[in-house]
C-alpha cells in the first residue's frame, strides 16, 4: 500500500534520540526509537483508532513523544490498523489454503477411486461381452457389487480370537467402502462439492441395504473427533440408547465393544430399530484412527430378549469412521454407513422410507459430519450467540425438544406410556404416563399424548412446515396452548390452570432466535404469543405464552431432509433445565412412486392472501396436465402432550383426542391451499383463491347485484377478470358469501368481510351464518330470508352481530342478494354486504 509517509522502527543510533523538525517536514522517513514504539503500541492496545484530543493527550502524557508532530502519530495509527488487517487477512488465506489443499486432496482420491470403478466396470463388461460371444451359460448381470457379508453368531462373541478376527475382517471391509470401490458410490443429489461445502457426500447406487458416505475437513484433532462419533446419542436425534456391555483390549493397541443399540421409529405407523454390533477402534500405519462396526447375527443376538420385544432387530453392515490427520491441524473424516432396515416390517406405503439411502445420508451421515463441524467452530470461537446461553445449553435444549417428542411419539412401555381407551381403529391415538411429573407440587397424574400419522400427497415437506411456523393461528387453539403453559409454571393460581380462564389470541407472534446451526438447516427460537383477557379479571396480568420451539428442514432443495417444528410451552426467563413438554410436527419425504414419471415437481411460495396470486404467476404451467407431473409423497406425524390431573384423565383425554383431530383437518386445508398442484391426500383438484374458479365467482357476485338492485356494487366499473376480483377483495364494505344449506356456512369474503369476522381464508369454512348472529338477530333474519327468495334481494336494517373472537360488530345496513350462475336460472349462494362496520 502506497503512503505519504512510511514509519519504520529503528534503534537508537549515535546516542541522540531527538527528531528536528526539518526532519519531519522534509525527510521521506520518520525514525521511531524503540521507547516511543513501545508508547505507541501500549496505545495501541487500549484504543486502535484514538481521536484527535486523545492523540494529543498522548502526546502529553508520554514526553518521549514531545518531538513527534500529531498528524504523524496518527499516520502511525493508520499503519498499524493496515498492518494489522493485513495480518488477519494473511492469516484467513492461510487457513482458506489449507481447506483448498486438503478438499483438492479429497477430490483425487475420489478421482482415483472412480477410475479404479471404471476400469473395473470394463473389465467386467470385456467378460461379459466374451461370455455371451463363447455361448457359455448366463452370467449374473446384478449391479450389486460382491460383497461378502459373513453371518458372524454369537458363538464367536464367546472367543476374544474370534472377535479379532471378526473385527479385522469389519475393518477391512469398511475401508474398502470409504476409499475404495467395494459400494457404486454416486453423488447425493443436490449437493456439490465446493471450497464452502461441508463435505462430498454420496449414496449407493446398487448395493444391499441402503448405504451413505460422506468426508470432510474438520479443524478438530482426530481422538476429539473419535470421542464425540461414539456418543452417537449426542448427534444422531433417532438414537433411544446406546449401552456398551463388553469392551476388551485388542492385541494392537485398539479395543473391541459389544453394543447394544436402540433407535426411534420417526412415525408412528412403524415399530423402532434396533442393533447388537460388535465395534472396533484402532489406528492405522499412517496414524489415522478408525471406528468401524458390524451386526452380530445369531438366534441369541441381544443382551435382554424381554427388553428387545418392542423393536425390530436391523443390521448394520461393515460401517464407520476413518480419521486422517491433516497438515497444519485439523482431520479428514470419512463416515461411511450402510445398513439393512428389514422394510418388510412396515407397510408398503413407507417401505420407501426404509430402503432409501437418501434418507439414512440425510439423518446419519450428513448430520455426524456437520456435527463435529459444528463443535469444532464454537470450540474455536467461530459461533457467537447474543442471548446469554452458551451454544452447549442450546444444543442439549434441542436435544432434549427433539428427545421428548421421539419418546412421545414411540411411546415404550418402560418408559411408562400405556395406551388409553384404545379399541385399534382409532384415527387419534391417545397414550397416558403417570410416571412424569412435571411439577410435584401440583399433584398432576402424568402425562397425555395424543398423536396421529397419515400420508400427504404434492405437498412440500419444507414448505408446510415453514407455513404452519409463520402462521400458527391457522391452526392452532391459543385457550389450548395456554392450558399446556400452565403446567410450567412455577406457582400456578391456586392449583389450577388460568388457560381455562377466557383469554383471546391477539394474532401477533413475535419469534425471538436464540441459535442456529452452521448451515442454518436447524434453529431455535422462542415464540411469543401475545394473548389478552376476555374478562376484567387481572387487567393488567400479563396472558403472553412463551414457547420453545425447534424448526429444521426448512431447505426446500434438500433431498431426503425430514422437517419438523416442534416445540414446548416455558416461562419468558426459564432456566436451562426447565421442564420441557413437546409438541408438534414431523413430515417425512417418501421417494416417487414407481412409474410416476421423471418430471420434476416444481414448488412455489403460495399464499392464503387472495391478492397475492393475482400478482404471482403460478410456477406450475396451466396448459400441463396434473397427470404428468411427478407425485410426491411424505408421512406426516402429529403429536400433542397435555399435563393433566387424576381426576381430570377423561376429560383431557377427550380434549386432546377433539384437538388433534382439529389441527388434523386445518393441516389438511393449509396442504391443499400450499399444494402447487393444488392437490391432497385422497383429494382431487381444488380450486385455489385467485384460480379462475374465484374469477368466476366474483363476476357473478357483481353480476347479480346488479341485476337485483339495479346499481353497481363496484364504483370502478371493472365488469371481469383479476381487476374486477381484485376491486372486490378490497371493497371497503364486508362482502361475505354463503351456501344455499339448512345450515349456511361461508365460502367466501373479501378483506373486509376477513376482518370483520377476525378469521382467515382458510377458517371461513368453518363458520355458519348463525355464528355472526345472537337469538335476536337470528329471528329477525329469518323473515328476510323469503324476501330474498322471493325478490332476489333484501334491505336488512343495522344493527349487532359477532366476530369469532367474540367482539361485537356493529354495521350501519346489511343488503342481501342471491348470487345467479351463468345462466341466470339457479342459484349459487347468498351474498351479503355489510356497510359501514365497526367493532365495539
Amino acid at each position: 500500500m502506497a503512503m505519504a509517509v512510511e514509519h519504520q522502527q529503528y534503534k537508537e543510533i549515535s546516542g541522540n534520540n531527538s527528531i528536528t523538525k526539518h526532519q519531519l517536514d522534509n525527510g521521506k522517513y520518520v525514525r521511531y526509537t524503540t521507547e516511543q514504539v513501545e508508547a505507541l503500541e501500549r496505545v495501541y492496545a487500549e484504543c486502535p483508532k484514538p481521536s484527535s484530543l486523545r492523540r494529543q493527550q498522548l502526546i502529553r502524557e508520554y514526553p518521549i513523544l514531545s518531538n513527534i508532530e500529531p498528524k504523524q502519530i496518527k499516520v502511525w495509527f493508520q499503519n498499524r490498523r493496515c498492518r494489522e488487517k493485513q495480518r488477519k487477512e494473511s492469516s484467513r488465506l492461510q487457513t482458506v489454503n489449507k481447506k483448498l489443499s486438503a478438499m483438492n486432496k479429497l477430490l483425487m482420491e475420489e478421482n482415483d477411486r472412480l477410475q479404479k470403478q471404471v476400469s473395473q466396470l470394463v473389465c467386467e463388461n470385456g467378460y461379459m461381452r466374451q461370455q455371451l460371444h463363447t455361448g457359455s451359460a448366463a452370467t449374473d448381470a446384478s449391479c450389486e457389487p460382491v460383497i461378502t457379508t459373513p453371518q458372524h453368531s454369537l458363538r464367536d462373541a464367546n472367543n476374544p480370537a474370534g472377535l479379532l478376527s471378526i473385527a479385522e475382517e469389519t475393518l477391512a471391509e469398511f475401508l474398502s467402502k470409504a476409499t475404495g470401490t467395494a459400494v457404486d458410490w454416486v453423488q447425493m443429489p443436490g449437493m456439490k462439492p465446493g471450497p464452502d461445502s461441508v463435505g462430498i457426500f454420496a449414496i449407493s447406487q446398487c448395493c444391499s441395504g441402503v448405504a451413505a458416505r460422506a468426508c470432510g475437513l474438520v479443524s478438530l484433532e482426530p481422538t476429539k473427533i473419535v470421542e464425540i462419533l461414539k456418543d452417537r446419542p449426542s448427534w444422531y436425534r433417532d438414537c433411544r440408547n446406546l449401552e456398551v456391555f463388553t469392551m476388551f483390549p485388542a492385541g494392537n493397541g485398539g479395543t473391541i465393544e459389544l453394543v447394544y443399540t436402540q433407535t426411534f421409529a420417526p412415525t408412528t405407523l412403524a415399530p423402532a430399530r434396533d442393533f447388537w454390533t460388535l465395534r472396533y477402534t484402532t489406528s492405522l500405519e499412517n496414524g489415522s484412527l478408525v471406528v468401524c462396526e458390524r451386526s452380530l447375527l445369531g438366534s441369541v443376538a441381544g443382551p435382554n430378549p424381554v427388553a428387545s420385544s418392542q423393536f425390530v432387530r436391523a443390521e448394520i453392515l461393515p460401517s464407520g469412521y476413518l480419521i486422517r490427520p491433516c497438515e497444519g491441524g485439523g482431520s479428514i473424516v470419512h463416515i461411511v454407513d450402510h445398513l439393512n432396515l428389514e422394510a418388510w416390517s412396515v407397510p408398503e406405503v413407507l417401505r420407501p422410507l426404509y430402503e432409501s439411502s437418501k434418507v439414512v445420508a440425510q439423518k446419519m451421515t450428513i448430520a455426524a459430519l456437520r456435527y463435529i463441524r459444528q463443535i469444532a467452530q464454537e470450540s474455536s470461537g467461530e459461533v457467537v450467540y447474543g442471548v446469554g446461553r452458551q451454544p452447549a445449553v442450546l444444543r442439549t435444549l434441542s436435544q432434549r425438544l427433539s428427545r421428548g417428542f421421539n419418546d412421545a411419539v414411540n411411546g415404550f412401555s418402560d418408559d411408562g406410556w400405556s395406551l388409553m381407551n384404545c379399541d385399534g381403529v382409532e384415527d387419534v391415538i391417545v397414550a397416558v404416563n403417570s410416571t412424569k411429573n412435571i411439577i410435584n407440587s401440583m399433584n398432576l397424574g402424568g402425562i397425555l399424548c395424543a398423536k396421529a400419522s397419515m400420508l400427504f400427497e404434492n405437498v412440500p415437506p419444507a414448505v408446510l412446515v415453514r407455513f404452519l411456523r409463520e402462521h400458527r393461528s391457522e391452526w392452532a387453539d391459543f385457550n389450548v396452548d395456554a392450558y399446556s403453559a400452565a403446567s410450567v409454571k412455577a406457582n400456578p393460581y391456586n392449583n389450577t390452570y388460568p388457560g381455562i380462564r377466557p383469554t383471546r389470541f391477539t394474532g401477533n407472534q413475535i419469534i425471538m432466535p436464540l441459535g442456529h446451526t452452521i448451515e442454518h438447516e436447524e434453529m431455535l427460537e422462542v415464540v411469543r404469543l401475545e394473548g389478552q383477557p376476555l374478562g376484567q379479571e387481572d387487567p393488567f396480568m400479563s396472558r403472553d405464552i412463551h414457547l420453545l420451539q425447534l424448526c429444521n428442514g426448512m431447505d426446500e432443495h434438500a433431498v431426503g431432509a425430514c422437517s419438523e417444528l416442534i416445540f414446548a410451552p416455558v416461562d419468558e426467563m426459564f432456566p436451562d433445565d426447565a421442564p420441557l413438554v413437546p409438541s408438534g410436527f414431523r413430515i417425512i419425504p417418501l421417494d416417487p412412486k414407481p412409474g410416476d414419471g421423471k418430471n420434476a415437481l416444481v414448488t412455489t411460495h403460495r399464499t392464503l392472501d387472495l391478492t397475492s396470486s393475482l400478482d404471482v404467476t403460478p410456477a406450475v404451467n396451466s396448459s400441463t396436465d396434473v397427470s404428468t407431473c411427478q407425485t410426491t409423497r411424505s408421512v406426516l406425524t402429529i403429536m400433542f402432550q397435555f399435563p393433566f390431573e387424576n381426576s381430570l384423565a377423561e376429560s383431557v383425554a377427550t380434549m386432546a383426542r377433539q384437538y388433534v383431530r382439529s389441527v388434523i383437518n386445518s393441516v389438511q386445508r393449509v396442504a391443499m391451499a400450499i399444494s402447487p398442484l393444488g392437490l391432497s391426500p385422497n383429494v382431487g383438484p381444488k380450486p385455489s383463491p385467485g384460480s379462475p374458479e374465484a374469477l368466476t365467482l366474483a363476476q357473478w357476485i357483481c353480476q347479480s347485484y346488479t341485476y337485483h338492485l339495479g346499481a353497481d356494487l363496484l364504483s370502478s366499473g371493472s365488469v371481469i377478470g383479476e381487476s374486477l376480483l381484485k376491486d372486490l377483495w378490497q371493497h371497503q364494505d364486508a362482502i361475505l358469501c354463503c351456501s344455499l344449506k339448512s345450515q349456511p356456512v361461508f365460502i367466501f369474503a373479501n378483506q373486509a368481510g376477513l376482518d370483520m369476522l377476525e378469521t382467515t381464508l382458510i377458517s371461513l369454512q368453518d363458520i355458519t351464518l348463525d355464528k355472526m348472529f345472537d337469538d335476536a338477530g337470528r329471528k329477525a333474519l329469518v323473515p328476510e330470508f323469503a324476501k330474498i327468495m322471493q325478490q332476489g334481494y333484501a334491505h336488512i336494517p343495522g344493527g349487532i352481530c359477532m366476530s369469532t373472537m367474540g367482539r361485537h360488530v356493529t354495521y350501519e345496513q346489511a343488503i342481501a342478494w342471491k348470487v345467479l350462475a351463468a345462466d341466470e336460472s339457479s342459484v349459487h349462494c347468498l351474498a351479503f354486504s355489510f356497510v359501514n362496520w365497526s367493532f365495539l
